[in-house]
This record gives C-alpha cells, structure tokens and sequence, in this order.
C-alpha cells in the first residue's frame, strides 16, 4: 500500500491545504503540526507560485504574500525537512509546472522524495502531458496526482485507469474558492471512478463548512479544503495555529 493510500485506510480522509510561507514559514509549521494534531489524514503543501492557475484571489493573494515574504522551493524543501522531525503522516506538494521546470524536473522530484514529499499536485498540467513528469515521478517513488473536473467527461475512466496515489475531484466549475452550496452531480463522475479504479478520490474546491465537508465525504473518501483555511491566516495571521487547529477538529468530527 502506498504512503498516500495510507491516509484513506481508516475512514474518510481530511486533506487540509495550506499555502508555505503565508504569513512566514514558521506559522506555516506551527499550522501543519496543529492540523495533524486535531486528525488531518494527509496534507497538501502549495509552494507560492507568482500566476496560480486555477486559484480564485484568497489563495492568489496568499501566493502574493508567501513570495513578498521571502519564500523560495528550497526554504520550502527546509520547511518540510523540520516538518518530517515528527510529522509522519503523507504529504504532497500542491504547485505548477513553470515551479519544477525553473528549478529543474529531476532535481526537484528527487528532493521530494528525499525529504519526505509523497506526492505531486500540478493543476495546469494537462492530463495528456503528465509524460514530462510521470517517468521522473515513478522513477524516485512519487505519486503525480492526477484531477478530475465537472468537464473531464468522457476522459473521466481513462483518468481513473492511470491514477497514482489518490484523484482529486474538482467539485465546482471555475477556480478555488468557498461557496455556499455546491450544485455539481458528482455522483455519476465518482460512480465512474469506482467503476475503473480502486484508487481512493477526494473532493475539493468549495468545500468550507462542516456540513459540506460531511456531505461530500458520504459520496468519496475524503475532502480537501484551503481557501476557508487561507482565510483563517488572513484573519489571524502569525496567532492563526491555535485556530486552524480547531477548524480541523470541526471537520474530521463531521467527517468521523
């Protein structure tokens, strides 16, 4: 069983995602420790990126302010270094292809494994194109996670048949964000990925309220939230741990 695959073994997994250096590096250790403490299966780790695809302006924003602080890949790659000291469960590194070609795909992937990073989000890589990075990927033992939108349609099996590690359902049309209701039919996309995979699938994008977290996870194995988190570090800044930790007890409560 893989290291990712592990997250989903006992129940529905949370998957908070957190933006690296917003507002400083330090307060981004501090939430990761806190969110594992209060039962996140697995976390996403955004490396801040200058022209986030498919990020609405709460994480846009917390790109801007992780960049303007300073944060570059490699205080990143030391961050999760201190994190791995006592943080045993998956992570993945949530960012864009321009992130790991400028700093060379082979170099960064090795790093990843040799610091302890399972996996590898990459949302502006089109399905068709995942070869620049999958042979490299498998190559050092990291899962390239592959997405499945509301408009995958008739690619939704052929995705599902190569996924590695766990597929991450976007629920909403458009980019990140919260919203108060989701209206996408994700029933028949999920019904297509059981019917083609066994690999465990996770629903992100609009998720924020424990409500929604728990209605979401009766249709998949587990939910991925980040802007309602961004925001609590908007709100709170470097005071922020104490909060994110809380808010990840509401949702692995609603989920349980």
């Amino acid at each position: 069983m893989s290291k990712i695959k592990k997250a989903f073994a006992n129940g529905k997994a949370f998957i908070p995602f957190i933006t690296c250096g917003d507002p400083d590096l330090t307060t981004t250790a501090a939430c990761v420790r806190e969110m594992v403490k209060n039962g996140a299966s697995l976390i996403e780790l955004g490396i801040p990126f200058s022209d986030p695809t498919a990020e609405g302006v709460v994480i846009q924003n917390a790109n801007l302010r992780a960049l303007s602080g300073g944060t570059t890949t490699d205080k990143v790659f030391d961050l999760v270094r201190d994190l791995r000291r006592d943080v045993k469960i998956p992570m993945v590194f949530m960012t864009y292809a321009n992130v790991v070609f400028g700093y060379g795909a082979e170099k960064f992937i090795a790093t990843c494994a040799a610091i302890g990073i399972d996996g590898l989000i990459l949302p502006d890589l089109p399905f068709e194109e995942k070869d620049e990075f999958l042979p490299i990927c498998r190559a050092h033992g990291v899962n390239l996670i592959s997405m499945i939108a509301p408009t995958s349609e008739n690619r939704i099996a052929m995705i599902a048949r190569e996924a590695e590690g766990f597929l991450y359902i976007v629920s909403s049309l458009g980019v990140t964000g919260t919203r108060s209701k989701i209206v996408t039919d994700l029933a028949p996309i999920i019904k297509v990925v059981r019917e083609n995979t066994d690999i465990p699938c996770a629903i992100g994008f609009g998720i924020s309220t424990p409500e929604q977290a728990r209605e979401m996870s009766h249709l998949a194995d587990g939910v991925i939230i980040g802007s309602a988190i961004i925001k609590l570090l908007e709100r709170h800044g470097t005071a922020v741990p104490k909060f994110i930790g809380e808010y990840t007890r509401t949702i692995t409560d609603a989920i349980a």
